[in-house]
């Protein structure tokens, strides 16, 4: 069963990440459906605006750590053998329908909105900073996280960052890790506008609907243009330099320690290498 819903409705794709069991968290079903529904409403002319969000207390808490820590599936993994030797290819397969969606996103000649409602960490971070508007509930938050099982970073987070709140900010979330509150995110420059929880889906809707109503080619020449400026044409290069990194670290002595801490509920004890 697919754990990505897609509703067209107004000329709004509405694309939900459900598996809030998991936090949203993607093993490689669920992210190549992703991938299908990103390329699905980026290339459908008849959709103009898209909405990216999770269901119950979640936007997406990245790649499934307990579908890595599993050892994935079988099935699903075939075509890495013989290579598949550790917990580095089972994240390589996820990462790449992931970073293969975040460059539809940025591609994509009309606006894509995260609706962030819940907490957004790792690689749901990067999700919604991929994003060209993140709104966000006052209950929502929003972590790096990649540090707490010794990862390096990627679904775009090591791109987007500097490039949304400054080289400083980005070594504070990369060095402390704070828990951003909603407020706090968008005093900084990584959301876009704070919603009251009640109001927060009709806000969403109002905004993706304002989107869906306007001049879309204008936008999305425009959209080209500010990411030329950003340099957006080193995205591709720079997703394939963090998937590589992640998957050669998670192979590593850290990662083993950091994974068995997170799901034993204690502090993990990193080496020097």
């Amino acid at each position: 069963m697919s754990h990505i819903t897609l509703i067209i409705e107004d000329a709004v794709g509405t694309i939900t990440i459900d598996r809030p069991e998991r936090f949203n968290s993607l093993d490689v079903e669920t992210a190549r459906d992703l991938r299908k529904a990103g390329l699905q409403t980026a290339r459908d002319r008849n959709v103009r605006a898209v909405v990216l969000r999770g269901s119950g207390s979640a936007f997406c808490s990245g790649a499934d750590l307990k579908y890595i820590r599993n050892g994935g599936d079988e099935g699903d993994l075939a075509y890495l053998k013989p290579s598949q030797s550790g917990y580095g290819e089972i994240f390589k397969q996820i990462l790449e329908y992931i970073h293969s969606t975040i460059s539809e996103i940025r591609r994509a000649p009309k606006p894509f909105i995260a609706a962030v409602d819940g907490i957004a960490a790792a690689g749901g971070f990067g999700l919604a900073m991929s994003c060209d508007l993140v709104l966000a509930s006052e209950r929502a938050s929003f972590e790096w996280a990649y540090s707490k099982t010794g990862l390096t970073g990627a679904e775009s987070s090591t791109f987007m960052l500097p490039r949304l709140i400054g080289l400083r900010r980005s070594f504070e979330l990369l060095f402390l890790n704070p828990r951003l509150t909603a407020q706090r995110a968008c005093e900084i420059g990584l959301v876009t506008e704070v919603f009251p929880d009640a109001a927060f889906d009709a806000e969403v809707g109002r905004v993706a609907r304002k989107l869906a109503e306007g001049p879309t080619e204008a936008w999305g020449i425009a959209k080209t243009l500010l990411n030329e400026a950003a340099g957006m044409d080193r995205l591709d290069h720079h997703l394939d330099r963090e998937l590589d990194n992640l998957a050669r670290i998670a192979d590593g002595a850290n990662f083993a320690e950091g994974i068995d801490a997170f799901f034993g509920k204690r502090p993990p004890v990193f080496g020097a290498t």
